[in-house]
């Protein structure tokens, strides 16, 4: 598949018998390098480091998501990407108009579809939501060990915005810290 076969998937708002693809979408990812996240009284910095061997990161199942509960709500909203051998990719969206705030969810290309346009394409559903919406940001929370996500985060336009070294504390992912990029609604 090439970036033009990518275009050709049919991207669309989810119904509900996307709901099980959706669920048991592979979100796993492997990375050469992680970002070592080191805080100071003053913020904290960021460093990519190799790791050896890779690292291969499968996201537990943490249950039902907020995105699925809140599927009638006006102020979310989930695209997917399918084409013929199925769902290619998602994105879970949620606004909050107190601050104008669209949240990317979740956003997850399955592993035959990564690299060829499909997150790209999704995150720009995102963006013409953002603007439906009156949407002033966008803003997603990653973790600090998911170095290919926040490369492609990067080259959308995202930026880092915030830590939580605590988020993940008592879950699978102990250990990691919680990344938080934003960028202005275009």
């Amino acid at each position: 598949m090439t970036t033009a076969d990518a275009r050709a998937l049919i991207y669309r708002v989810a119904r509900p018998e996307d709901t099980k693809a959706i669920e048991t979408l592979d979100g796993s990812f492997t990375t050469a390098t992680v970002f070592r996240v080191t805080v100071a009284e003053e913020g904290f910095t960021l460093h990519e480091v190799p790791v050896d061997p890779p690292l291969h990161k499968v996201f537990p199942d943490d249950g039902p998501d907020e995105e699925e509960a809140d599927a009638d709500d006006e102020d979310s909203r989930t695209y997917v990407a399918v084409g013929d051998d199925g769902l290619a990719g998602f994105v879970a969206l949620s606004y909050a108009p107190w601050n104008r705030r669209l949240t990317i969810e979740d956003i997850e290309v399955a592993p035959a579809h990564r690299g060829r346009g499909v997150g790209r394409t999704l995150m720009g559903h995102a963006v013409d939501y953002a603007r439906e919406r009156g949407a002033g940001h966008l803003w997603l929370e990653v973790t600090n060990i998911n170095a290919p996500a926040i490369h492609a985060y990067r080259r959308m336009g995202f930026a880092f915005c915030g830590l939580d070294a605590s988020l993940y504390e008592g879950t699978a992912s102990a250990g990691e810290q919680a990344l938080y990029m934003s960028m202005p609604c275009p």
